[in-house]
């Protein structure tokens, strides 16, 4: 589902996007600081949300491998930018799974490391061609989460919204969670026009998500 201002996603692109991500895709890196990132080839995507909100999830169901990413069920778990990308050395694009922020459990200084991680590795990554920022559709934007949208802006570093958990929610306010966030977010000088409603467990969305990443790639290539 998509609230957008752009054109909606034909067969010829969501047949482009299903064969981008076919290929088998694996665990090729990790940081905890930004002195010990790998080298820059090809273009990347990074995903970024609260802690729980589905993120590795999200990557799997991408990539169609059930454990590529690890999912916990302890919040907070991810704490190092991990890099994926497919086993056949293609390198046009690189998957980053961002760590989970906003959980209030961690430590202070884990969370700062945390932070310092991200915006170092915002400010200082060329090829990061878009930050998809995932929101639980059963809660919406909350205050954590316009905090990391103001950095993005504030970097101008380009990031669309992603929906997640878009089953949790019935039907009739799938619409209205989508229009409601793309209302909140259409005048932020970085984001992206366009909202997209995903369920990592039920497939809602992920065909378009994979599109809008493909849609991007091309550009930037």
């Amino acid at each position: 589902m998509t609230a957008s201002t752009t054109t909606p996603y034909d067969a010829d692109e969501i047949e482009t996007a299903r064969k981008l991500f076919e290929g088998p895709w694996d665990f090729v890196w990790a940081s905890t600081k930004i002195d010990d990132l790998p080298p820059m080839v090809g273009q990347e995507i990074a995903f970024a949300g609260r802690s729980n909100v589905g993120k590795s999830s999200l990557i799997n169901a991408l990539t169609r491998r059930n454990s590529l990413a690890r999912t916990s069920h302890t919040p907070g778990r991810t704490q190092q930018l991990n890099f994926f990308r497919q086993v056949d050395h293609d390198e046009r694009l690189t998957i980053v799974d961002m760590p989970g922020y906003g959980y209030a459990a961690v430590g202070r200084d884990k969370v700062a490391a945390w932070t310092n991680l991200i915006h170092e590795y915002l400010r200082g990554r060329s090829n990061l061609m878009r930050v998809y920022v995932l929101i639980d559709a059963r809660h919406g934007i909350k205050d954590v989460d316009g905090a990391v949208l103001e950095t993005l802006d504030k970097a101008a570093v380009s990031y669309q919204v992603v929906l997640t958990k878009g089953d949790a929610i019935k039907p009739a306010d799938q619409a209205f969670m989508a229009e409601a966030t793309f209302d909140e977010i259409k005048r932020r000088p970085a984001a992206f026009p366009e909202v997209l409603l995903t369920s990592s467990e039920k497939g809602l969305g992920i065909p378009e998500l994979r599109a809008a990443i493909a849609r991007v790639l091309a550009e930037r290539s």
